[in-house]
């Protein structure tokens, strides 16, 4: 099994399209196991600024899939089931946009997409969410923990939302999911 962190966004109709993602992704159909998502960031567009900001978040999930077969077998089928459509500007608004942004420790080209997710290293809304959920990974291409990462970009007009709870298990600051006080038994793969 790999463990693979996802990317999320969405800004039309962002809070519940960014849940519906998690509760898919977190179905057994979608063959993976869904091992922690990280806090909701509320942040501006980027290129294209006339249109509402949008929400951002990062998933840790587990599977035997290839990125190849993840990208088209699960990411892009929760994409056109919650109404994604692509056009040529690449910042357009959109009801969720999922990636993949480390596929374990390797570096490999899916199609257009390199992983690891260039924007890594570029914005605040990739980095933290991605840092929220362990600080300690090492970016595969530059040797850097994913908080090294988070801390060395600017963090302004990067907003945390905890009225948007996505998922019961949240990371720890170790970077360990922990149980959220809510419920104590195991809420693997479902909500």
């Amino acid at each position: 099994m790999t463990r693979v962190f996802i990317t999320l966004g969405s800004n039309i109709n962002p809070e519940y399209n960014i849940r519906q993602a998690v509760r898919r992704l977190a179905e057994p159909s979608a063959r993976c196991r869904l091992l922690a998502v990280s806090p909701v960031y509320e942040t501006a567009p980027v290129g294209k600024t006339d249109q509402p900001n949008f929400l951002n978040a990062a998933a840790l999930i587990e599977t035997d899939l290839t990125a190849a077969e993840l990208k088209t077998q699960v990411l892009q089928v929760i994409e056109q089931e919650l109404g994604r459509v692509r056009t040529e500007d690449k910042n357009a608004p959109r009801t969720i946009d999922l990636d993949i942004a480390l596929f374990g420790d390797q570096v490999l080209d899916v199609g257009p997409r390199h992983i690891p997710d260039p924007d890594i290293s570029k914005y605040p809304h990739i980095a933290v969410p991605l840092a929220d959920l362990a600080p300690q990974q090492r970016h595969p291409e530059t040797g850097q923990t994913l908080l090294e990462i988070a801390q060395g970009l600017p963090a302004r007009g990067l907003v945390r939302r905890p009225d948007v709870v996505l998922w019961p298990k949240t990371p720890s600051k170790s970077g360990k999911e922990r149980e959220d006080d809510r419920d104590s038994e195991d809420t693997s793969c479902r909500l």
